[in-house]
């Protein structure tokens, strides 16, 4: 007797409906507002829909177009300077070593200790509504690393009969880069540049905290903590896992497309 399985977005709807159900109950029953206060810390779902329909779309869309484009310059630098200089590392593999301590390096600084010393050499926006500078390369120093390992895995991972026919033919290293390298490097360097969209962001909106800036995720979210405006940080909170999520999504659907044969489909 076959057992009926529910599809993988019926299990996601499930789940979904089963942790906001936990957490309205948590809400009601563990953070109700005492001694008159407005606000809870943690808002029961209908509060936080509440905050975000005064507020409007509008309003959170001014500050996360901010730090969407700060996080999109960020990615495209960090991730384009961690692809070339994989690549270079295949040609010339003494730079190797040199790379990856440096990979390791921006990877193990905390991000509060290298913050205040790129704002102060970088700067933050200009004017009102213009990326930050130091939102910026903090975004590009959240991917670099994990772009940097995935791609040298993946360089690393090509067929050496497949090299070895190039070198026979007298190919060069860059000749194996480009007929072999490449492609059998493509999985992994696509999921590692899923895994570098929700750093971005994150890097992005951390960049924003060290301040000289005016609009942004960051702001927003520093004004309302301010003023105990629990409801509108868990809107700001839940847009942010939505903009991660999403991010990932799509990364991992173009991934799918390109190199079908590294999830067993034919293309």
């Amino acid at each position: 007797m076959r057992r009926s399985r529910l599809p993988l977005w019926a299990v996601s709807a499930i789940g979904v409906v089963a942790l906001v159900a936990v957490w309205w109950i948590v809400a009601a029953v563990f953070f109700a507002p005492k001694g008159g206060g407005s606000y809870a810390a943690v808002p029961t779902p209908p509060q936080v829909v509440q905050a975000f329909l005064d507020d409007g779309i509008g309003f959170f869309w001014k500050a996360f177009s901010v730090t969407l484009n700060e996080a999109a310059i960020g990615y495209l630098w960090g991730n384009g300077l961690a692809l070339a200089l994989s690549a270079l590392v295949i040609v010339l593999p003494w730079l190797e070593g040199v790379l990856t301590q440096v990979a390791v390096i921006t990877y193990c600084i905390p991000i509060v200790a290298i913050g205040p010393l790129a704002l102060i050499i970088l700067g933050g926006a200009e004017r009102a509504g213009e990326p930050s500078k130091t939102a910026i390369f903090l975004a590009a120093l959240s991917v670099f690393f994990t772009t940097v390992v995935g791609t040298l895995l993946g360089l690393k991972a090509a067929d050496r009969a497949s090299l070895d026919v190039v070198s026979v033919y007298g190919g060069s290293r860059f000749t194996q880069l480009r007929k072999v390298r490449l492609i059998a490097a493509l999985p992994s360097v696509l999921s590692a540049l899923q895994i570098a969209v929700p750093a971005a962001f994150l890097g992005a909106v951390l960049g924003e905290y060290f301040g000289k800036i005016e609009i942004g995720v960051a702001p927003v979210l520093v004004s309302s903590a301010v003023s105990l405006n629990s409801p509108r940080v868990w809107v700001i909170f839940l847009l942010c896992a939505i903009v991660a999520i999403v991010g990932y999504a799509i990364l991992g659907f173009i991934g799918r497309l390109i190199t079908p044969w590294s999830t067993g489909r034919q293309s």
